[in-house]
Order: structure tokens, then sequence, then C-alpha cells
């Protein structure tokens, strides 16, 4: 995935500005893609200068008002194009999993409260997931749109799940090898 396809797909499921565009980024694709404001505006401004979207004509042009963009029928063209392209799955780079290893050579002390800081960051981010499909994905709201967005949650659901499952496994682990300090 990259920074012009997830503004794409947001600018297709509304046209907005730079601004209300991070604010969607921190709600919903922030989720799995995040950005920054600025990297979401020089993106605006290079998918605008590749004529991929366009900034809505403003009844009263004012200096400082806030552009609200939408997509083009290139830019849609792009974005089909992207989706049905073939991509392999990057490769997982975790600090954690690589602490965990080196613990393997230094020794596990002071694992055990990292480990349970990262359990209680996923038990909250579960939670927060589960809160979102309750409000948003009632019975009855079987759109093709809604199907997916539920199925990208549900993506969401399940590595929060494993890691939740994981790192319980590692503290027990862990527990075992150093003792009470863990």
């Amino acid at each position: 995935m990259s920074l012009p396809h997830a503004i794409l797909t947001a600018l297709l499921e509304k046209p907005s500005s730079g601004l209300e565009l991070t604010r969607r980024f921190d709600k919903s694709i922030g989720y799995f893609w995040s950005a920054t404001h600025q990297q979401i505006y020089r993106e605006l401004g290079r998918l605008e200068e590749a004529g991929l979207i366009r900034a809505l004509p403003s009844e009263v042009p004012v200096r400082g008002q806030k552009k609200e963009y939408e997509v083009l029928p290139a830019g849609g063209t792009e974005l089909a194009r992207w989706v049905a392209e073939s991509q392999d799955p990057k490769p997982m780079r975790d600090p954690l999993l690589l602490r965990i290893r080196a613990a393997g050579v230094v020794g596990p002390q002071g694992l055990g409260p990292e480990l349970r800081r990262h359990l209680e960051l996923h038990r909250r981010q579960l939670a927060q997931y589960e809160a979102i499909e309750e409000k948003d994905f009632p019975p009855g709201r079987d759109a093709v749109e809604d199907r997916l967005r539920r199925l990208v949650l549900h993506g969401g659901i399940a590595l929060e799940t494993f890691w939740l499952t994981w790192l319980e496994e590692a503290l027990a682990e862990v527990g075992d090898m150093s003792g009470p300090q863990a």
C-alpha cells in the first residue's frame, strides 16, 4: 500500500481538505496506514500535479481558505489499477521481536514489564476496534462498501487477538526463565 492510494481511497469516499483528511486518517485509515499532516499535504500536491485529483473551485476565493479536493477520473482509474495489482506481503519489522531475540544472548531481565506494557496496549486497541465495530457496523449494513470495511476491521481484530495470545505466552515463558523479577 502507498500513501497516494490511501489518499485516493479517502477522497473517493468523501471529498475533503487536507485537514479533514488528517483527521479521517486518525480515525480510520491510520489504524493500518499512518501518515503525518505534512506527508498528507505533500502527497496532495503531487496527486494534483499528476492530474489525479483537483482542488474544488471555491465560491469565494479567500487567502488561507482550506482547499477541498476531489478525485478526477484518472485518479479513480489509477486506484482501480492498483487494487487489481499483485503485491507480495511486506516482511515484518517489529522491535519487540528483535529485543526478545537479543535477550537470547544477553538474558531476559527486564522483558517482563515491556511485555506487560505491550499486552495492555493491544488490549486497548482491541477494545477500540470492537467499539468501532459495534458503532459503525450494526446488523443489516450489508452494502459491498460496508462489508469490505468490516473485513478490514476484522483483520485488525484478528491481529490484536493474535498479539494478546502471543504476549500472554511470551510472559509465561519469560517468567519461567527469570523468576519473579521478569
